[in-house]
């Protein structure tokens, strides 16, 4: 009797990594992220390139360091040492959102700089989190004497007014005023693992959809709406991604679902005839 293994698509295999937030693999599912743009990643072999990082790290850090030290350890091999930071020359390439071109070209964005950061922080013992700042990914660690916020782009730490500072055009933008200010610290909460993955597949999404690249776009999407299915609008992206592509029938199943789903949304409208279009096409 022979038996016959499947390997799992790509977007399977990614499903099986998010389905629990219990036991999220944040860095696994990062690096999966690649494999519709690089079906032959071997996301294992990028993990153990990880772990020997963090071997070298260890080697460099006393068993006892106190917190403080192995912070500033891991800042020196990160940031100066292996030179890790951000692609300032080219800031919107997708290759600077997948890991693997990352540990390779050692430049990416915030949030993938974070992310592996964070392993190698965590690999050492520090509580260390990933921060949703507005606009630029942050991360945190948590010291007896304080909390210390660092911007992976960088490397540099950041004081209170810093932080102030880069939060002004946000709260601009937003009509913020002085008597409405949200405390900073709300905007240095702990970004979950999952919100994380989402973050990072957003970036791809908004690069695609402005490069009009319906594929790819329609590839992002699919692992966002396995990430958080209940993302109705999600769901009128993807549909208008389906119809651009050509394919009206999986346009027409996606904004059904957008319809059906987001019942307050202001462009309910403009969804339905755009659905009636794609119905009368296809007729």
């Amino acid at each position: 009797m022979s038996f016959k293994f499947e390997v799992p698509s790509p977007l399977q295999y990614f499903a099986s990594l998010v389905q629990s937030d219990e036991h999220f693999p944040l860095l696994e599912a990062a690096v999966s992220l690649a494999q519709d743009e690089y079906p032959e990643l071997d996301v294992q072999q990028v993990l153990g390139d990880v772990d020997q990082l963090l071997a070298r790290l260890k080697r460099r850090v006393p068993p006892d360091a106190p917190a403080l030290q192995r912070l500033r350890a891991l800042n020196q091999f990160f940031f100066v040492d292996l030179n890790f930071g951000g692609n300032v020359n080219d800031y919107y390439d997708p290759d600077n959102s997948f890991l693997h071109v990352l540990l390779k070209t050692r430049r990416g964005i915030p949030i993938t700089l974070a992310v592996l950061w964070l392993e190698l922080a965590l690999g050492l013992d520090l509580d260390a989190r990933g921060v949703a700042f507005p606009g630029h990914f942050m991360v945190k660690v948590s010291l007896p004497k304080g909390q210390v916020v660092i911007d992976p782009f960088t490397g540099q730490s950041l004081s209170r007014e810093e932080l102030s500072e880069r939060l002004e055009p946000y709260r601009q933008r937003h009509d913020q005023g002085d008597d409405f200010e949200v405390p900073i610290g709300l905007y240095l909460q702990a970004a979950a693992p999952r919100d994380i993955i989402a973050r990072m597949l957003n970036n791809l999404k908004e690069i695609h959809k402005l490069q009009q690249d319906w594929p790819r776009l329609i590839a992002v999407l699919d692992r966002l709406l396995v990430l958080h299915p209940h993302a109705w609008p999600e769901y009128r992206e993807r549909g208008m991604a389906w119809a651009e592509q050509g394919e009206p029938q999986r346009a027409l199943a996606d904004l059904e679902t957008y319809l059906a789903h987001a019942q307050d949304a202001l462009d309910l409208d403009a969804v339905a005839d755009r659905l009636a279009d794609l119905r009368r096409a296809a007729n």
